[in-house]
């Protein structure tokens, strides 16, 4: 074997010192999750930076001829090591007493000490090199292997930034109406304590309008606590913006919400405004929770957690392929959740894990951003059982774990930040909402699974949508493809609502002990409210060339192999204040949605004349574009909807006001060009769309390297204002039309295109049977998506089993009630099969038409 320094010197030319902006993966192997906690430790590339546990780093030297690597390995501490490091015996985990991550007092997201052992490993030999044997080579050696080893171990890892960047929910801005707030010289003086409502004599949660010095009750919370709004409604009378909530009031400052601006603020000029009303901030003292301690609590709020988490039981823990917990990288449990359900589904499996040699092989250079790859990985590390083995206490060494379930499970640091990359929410580490970031996944899956084949076909499905002109009776036949169900709530169905009544009866009369009641909802009557048609007032009728009624009917047009349910706990008051339902629904283990099939025209049924909206009328007759009714733009735009949207709807809708604008915006949301610029009759193009119009070289790149021509990469960002997230939207909602363009470079020639005598089919979506049976939901804890817990069920081998985060127990008590997601497979008919795999509906751009291989025992549908 050579010599150690000879052949550190023969590698030092591959050895780099990491600079600032050099991505060092030092906590996460790129291709398994193995780490430096792992048994054989992890390996850094002293030359790129990855990171591969021991099963992988021979393959990345024979592909990329990288030598040096250095390797990491950390034990944890003993218990007694701690002990002796605190001074203190062995510390309880603290409460949270700050409403952030990261930060002293905030929420942990992982509080384990470790040692580090470091040092260089050669291959293929595996020589190992520790710092105390550099001290004795040549200087040119010892200087430039040090610091490179210097360099990596001080480096931030990326899934680590990633993982616990600095989140404080506490940081406040300053009012904008602070520095100059109204204050009426009304001769109001407000006492030191004893505060009521004025209006419902409520003595908590009492807030003091910084303008005229009302004293009111605060919001009412979504289970009926809180205020009786009061305070709010004041606001909306009067417009006064700033209010402090008494009782927070010290030296230091206090709670002071701007209902303006929608947002706990600061006020510096509180001392002064407080005097105003002849309180002296000095002389206060702290009497109530403030909004951060509530906030606090309701995060780890007794009844519906304790429900959904099963906290009441013993749970059995479980381990083995399958039961593999993920960690909470931070609020990340929406993101544990969704992934835990998604590969319980056949389709993803056979995708990503039944092909994970393959996929490995064909890895790129740099695998930590390679989408395939890394859902291959988190797939196989949930599946394999490689992972699911009990977490030890420090100090132990007998392979034994708590009965809490807790597992060393994995932590998928490295696929959290290439999914959310570049995304205004996933990328960041505060709590989401999971039915957003399941449908955000599938739409990455789409767009990487252009040629091959597809998982999300799984949850694919057609919807029927009918309009029919009350007054022609002619209807028209729209479909357009989906992935969940949204399911209303509706309130007034409450099987107990007497119930409700007389406890909302008590809360009104100050009767602290009123009971906070669930309202029962039946499973029945949220699929009647989805179902009925919808009345739509305004509807333009090319029919009778006029505003008339018309009802709209939504119908299955096909039935997918997997079907996702959201019930729409997340909602508005009327004063347009988010809150969430607390309901619990009787959903069925089983469901039968075939009553629910698209019948499609009938027989003597006319339809709607497809003709263009009336011509619109402009003041001069020179002007060939149409002129748009600026206020109801401008009206729609303060909805919320996006400019180009509101021209879109105004546009279509005839400039016939603003109700026909916004039944067509409700029904065009899914189109793929909703937000695309509005080009008008007498104009070459819209905004963003000119030929001339320099497109970014790198996202041309972007977008070839994804399968597609350079012709079709430009269309796409000319058509989406050179925004690459939006042109990766419009060209994977595009499809057939960049299969029909010519296309001059990277794909068919513009001969072969012309010849095509049939139009190219677009999205494939399966069908069959529409009978259901439940196999795992996703419950929500908390106030909003934007703060609680998530945790899911799921049904394996017939026995309910809880994934909640690293813990994974049999399931004693599975509150299918307090769902948030459902999911649902199909019952099918052949025994032990699950659904046909040669069923597939082609959706051509008139007509579906239902395909199936001659093996299959299905009929089909006419």
């Amino acid at each position: 074997m050579a010599d150690v320094g000879d052949v550190l010197m023969s590698v030092l030319s591959t050895i780099r010192v990491p600079k600032p902006g050099d991505r060092v993966h030092k906590d996460e192997c790129a291709l398994s999750f193995a780490s430096p906690e792992s048994e054989g430790g992890l390996y850094v590339c002293m030359n790129s930076f990855l990171g591969f546990g021991s099963q992988y780093v021979e393959r990345h030297y024979a592909r990329t001829g990288q030598r040096a690597y250095l390797h990491i390995k950390r034990t944890r501490k003993t218990k007694k090591e701690e002990d002796n490091n605190s001074g203190s015996g062995h510390p309880p985990k603290k409460k949270p007493t700050r409403l952030a991550i990261g930060i002293e007092g905030g929420f942990d997201v992982e509080q384990d000490q470790y040692e580090e052992d470091i040092k260089v490993v050669i291959l293929p030999d595996r020589q190992e090199v520790t710092s105390e044997d550099l001290s004795s080579m040549p200087d040119v050696v010892r200087d430039r292997v040090s610091q490179s080893m210097a360099g990596i171990v001080a480096a931030d890892s990326v899934s680590h930034t990633l993982q616990v960047q600095q989140w404080d929910g506490e940081v406040r801005q300053e009012s904008k109406h602070a520095a100059d707030l109204k204050q009426l010289d009304n001769g109001v003086k407000i006492p030191p304590s004893g505060w009521r409502c004025e209006v419902c004599d409520l003595q908590e949660n009492i807030w003091m309008n910084l303008t005229d010095g009302k004293v009111l009750c605060g919001r009412r919370y979504f289970d009926g606590s809180g205020g009786n709004n009061h305070a709010l409604l004041h606001f909306q009378e009067t417009r006064y913006p700033l209010a402090v909530k008494l009782g927070t009031i010290t030296p230091d400052g206090a709670d002071v919400y701007s209902y303006d601006e929608d947002d706990m603020v600061l006020d510096s000029k509180l001392p002064e405004h407080l005097a105003h009303f002849g309180i002296d901030m000095m002389t206060m003292e702290k009497t109530e929770r403030t909004m951060t301690e509530l906030e606090i609590a309701v995060n780890q709020r007794v009844g519906e957690w304790e429900v959904i988490q099963e906290s009441g039981t013993t749970l059995r823990p479980l381990f083995g392929p399958g039961l593999t917990g993920m960690k909470n990288l931070g609020n990340s449990c929406y993101l544990n959740s969704v992934m835990q359900v998604l590969f319980t589904v056949p389709d993803f499996e056979n995708k990503y894990v039944s092909n994970i040699d393959k996929i490995i092989d064909e890895a790129p250079k740099d695998p930590s951003q390679d989408f395939k790859t890394q859902v291959a990985k988190l797939g196989y590390g949930l599946l394999s059982g490689k992972y699911s083995k009990p977490a030890l206490d420090p100090g132990e060494e007998n392979g034994t774990s708590e009965a809490r379930g807790d597992q060393i499970g994995i932590a998928p640091r490295m696929f959290k930040a290439l999914v959310g990359w570049g995304h205004p929410e996933f990328s960041t580490n505060r709590q989401q909402d999971a039915q957003e970031y399941l449908l955000h996944f599938i739409n990455m899956v789409e767009r990487n699974c252009r040629s091959g084949t597809n998982p999300s076909e799984a949850f694919r499905f057609l919807v029927e949508e009918k309009i029919v002109c009350q007054q022609s009776q002619k209807a028209k036949y729209t479909q357009r493809v989906d992935y969940i169900i949204q399911l209303p709530v509706p309130m007034d169905q409450a099987t107990n609502a007497e119930e409700l009544q007389e406890a909302e009866r008590r809360r009104d009369e100050g009767d602290a002990s009123a009971p906070t009641v669930r309202a029962q909802i039946p499973f029945t009557a949220c699929m009647a409210a989805h179902s009925e048609p919808e009345i739509l007032t305004d509807f333009w009728s090319s029919a009778v060339q006029a505003k008339t009624t018309a009802t709209k009917t939504t119908r299955f047009a096909s039935f997918p192999d997997h079907l996702v349910i959201q019930i729409k706990k997340f909602t508005f008051g009327l004063d347009w204040v988010p809150k969430k339902l607390d309901v619990s629904i009787d959903v069925p283990d089983t469901l039968d949605l075939s009553a629910l099939r698209a019948t499609g025209q009938q027989p003597g049924e006319e339809l709607l004349p497809e003709v263009a909206p009336p011509p619109l009328m402009t003041p001069d007759v020179e002007v060939k574009a149409p002129a748009l009714d600026e206020s109801t733009v401008s009206h729609l735009c303060e909805m919320g909807f996006p400019l180009e949207s509101c021209k879109r709807a105004v546009y279509f809708s005839g400039n016939t006001g603003i109700d026909a604008a916004t039944n067509w915006i409700m029904s065009h949301m899914d189109d793929a060009d909703f937000t695309a610029p509005l080009v008008l009759p007498g104009c070459s193009s819209g905004a963003g769309t000119t030929p001339t119009e320099s497109i970014s070289e790198e996202h041309l790149e972007t977008i070839v390297a994804m399968g597609f021509s350079r012709d079709q990469a430009t269309k796409a960002l000319r058509a989406t204002s050179n925004d690459l997230q939006r042109a990766l939207d419009w060209i994977f909602s595009n499809t057939n039309d960049l299969e029909s363009m010519d296309i001059s470079e990277g794909g068919r020639s513009a001969a072969e295109s012309e010849s095509a005598s049939e139009p190219p089919p677009g999205p494939r979506v399966r069908d069959g049977p529409g009978k259901y049976e439940l196999f795992a939901f996703i419950s929500h804890m908390g106030t909003s998506t934007m703060c609680g817990h998530y945790v899911c069920h799921i049904k394996k081998d017939q026995q309910w089993v809880i994934f909640n985060d690293q813990k994974v127990c049999a399931s004693e008590k599975p509150p299918k009630d307090m769902g948030y997601l459902y999911f649902y497979r199909r019952v099918s008919r052949l025994s032990g099969s699950g659904c046909c795999p040669w069923r597939r509906v082609e959706v051509w751009p008139q007509t579906p038409s239902v395909q199936s291989h001659p093996k299959c025992p299905l009929p089909l549908h006419t």
